[in-house]
């Protein structure tokens, strides 16, 4: 990424910044600041495991407390490679009922198939959201929500067709024209 590009992105929302990074990797051919080989992007993908640890453990905590009444157990696996070599890191959060149930745990995964450019993060079961907006606070809480909704189906229709359906990552770095 071009220092000019970078900047751009930093400029954009926080919620954003992720996605123009990842869509400006496909526009590239590249990971991060440039890394093209399996083995770099493999390394890129532990580190960003490694940052992501604490904020996925954080938020499977705050669930645990406040919906499991602190029932529940969470389990980090670490980068862990498939025989196909798939490589991934997957943070599960299980309690009883669940298991009674039969259940999958909460689950978030950090995710880099062995065909894929890059890396994602996916859950379990993610789909569907409820929606129990009765107030003007109600609709406010909803915000990260609605912002991850709308990132999430940028991502799958990028990847329906590719990045040059976003103008701002289609342009060349440093420039206000569409390539």
């Amino acid at each position: 990424m071009t220092t000019a590009f970078h900047s751009e992105i930093e400029q954009a929302p926080a919620h954003l910044r992720g996605l123009l990074r990842h869509f400006a990797d496909l526009r590239d051919g590249t990971h991060g600041d440039g890394a093209v080989t399996r083995a770099d992007k493999e390394r890129l993908f532990a580190s960003a495991v490694g940052r992501l640890d604490p904020y996925a453990r954080q938020a499977l905590a705050e669930m645990n407390d406040a919906l499991l009444l602190g029932t529940g157990t969470i389990i980090a696996t670490g980068v862990t490679t498939s025989p196909l070599g798939d490589v991934a890191a997957t943070w599960t959060l299980g309690w009883p009922e669940q298991e009674q149930a039969r259940i999958q745990p909460i689950t978030v995964q950090a995710f880099y198939g062995r065909g894929f450019h890059h890396p994602h993060l996916r859950g379990g079961t993610v789909g569907d959201w409820p929606l129990n907006v009765f107030s003007d606070a109600d609709a406010a809480a909803e915000l990260p929500i609605v912002r991850a909704i709308a990132a999430a189906d940028l991502h799958n229709l990028v990847f329906e067709r590719d990045f040059r359906i976003v103008p701002a990552t289609a342009r060349s770095p440093g420039s206000s024209t569409t390539r």
